[in-house]
């Protein structure tokens, strides 16, 4: 039986951003959220998360963030190819991208780029597809949805061979070092921030680099079903991430860039409405079941 909307969050995990925030990387699609989604978007709702942007990581997962987006007002859908499926890139996903971002629930090309960490799929074959969705990216104008791991150098040299075609990238999930970080500012790219930054053993450096990034340049994701905070007041039954907790990750990021939550919120909700170009008004967000 799903968890009502009110019993699955601890009541000290039942934050309320003072300002609305926007999600900028829900993996909704996951198999994790098909017993509970109206519940996830209400408590989402509940914690002042009123927009979300639903990851697409492959063609499957990309048609299903479009058509969550057009049965759930406030969601919007990406449409790409991860790098580690990029071995499956051919002429024919090709097309079917393409077709996927004249959808008007479609707000960006990706998640694509580089990651030369674990390289499910070779350099080689990461290359040929992001250069493709660069391509994409500049023949449909709409802006880009990053990966990258350990592939910083080789990333920003293909993003500036294409930096006057491409309109504006988000590097989400931003884990990396103030070198890449600077290289990234340096081609006017965004950056995403998520609870990695709440992780001592792995994100502790992030903290000194927060303050780095202006904030019209910052927005805020939980990369969600991943990436719980690990300084959570509570504990989470079976450890699922979810939007509602973007709160957390908002406070815990304007502790380190020395401002109040509420600022924190009402900047990175403008930098991503522009960014993703979405509707300025309340009542295109997340409605109450």
């Amino acid at each position: 039986m799903a968890d009502s909307f009110d019993d699955f969050l601890p009541e000290a995990l039942r934050f309320r951003s003072p300002a609305p925030l926007i999600d900028i990387g829900a993996n909704l699609t996951h198999e994790s959220f098909n017993r509970d989604l109206e519940a996830v978007l209400q408590r989402a709702r509940a914690a002042n998360v009123t927009k979300l942007i639903v990851t697409g990581t492959d063609l499957e997962h990309a048609e299903q963030a479009v058509e969550l987006a057009r049965r759930y007002p406030g969601l919007y859908a990406t449409a790409g190819v991860h790098p580690h499926d990029a071995s499956h890139w051919n002429a024919s996903m090709a097309r079917d991208m393409a077709a996927l971002h004249k959808e008007p629930e479609v707000v960006a090309v990706g998640e694509c780029g580089l990651d030369f960490n674990r390289n499910f799929s070779s350099p080689q074959a990461q290359e040929r597809a992001f250069e493709a969705q660069l391509g994409l990216a500049a023949e449909s104008g709409l802006p880009l949805f990053l990966h990258e791991r350990d592939a910083g150098k080789r990333m920003q040299q293909m993003l500036h061979a294409w930096r006057d075609d491409i309109s504006q990238a988000v590097v989400h999930c931003f884990t990396a070092d103030r070198a890449t970080l600077y290289g990234y500012l340096d081609l006017d790219l965004h950056i995403g921030l998520t609870g990695w930054l709440c992780d001592e053993r792995r994100g502790h450096h992030l903290r000194e680099l927060v303050g780095a990034i202006p904030l019209e340049r910052l927005m805020l994701e939980t990369d969600c079903p991943y990436l719980l905070p690990r300084n959570l007041p509570a504990k989470l039954k079976g450890r699922r991430h979810e939007p509602a907790l973007l709160p957390w990750i908002g406070r815990e990021i304007a502790h380190w860039h020395g401002i109040g939550e509420a600022r924190l919120a009402e900047a990175t909700t403008a930098t991503a409405t522009a960014f993703f170009r979405l509707p300025h008004t309340d009542s295109e967000g997340l409605q109450h079941g």
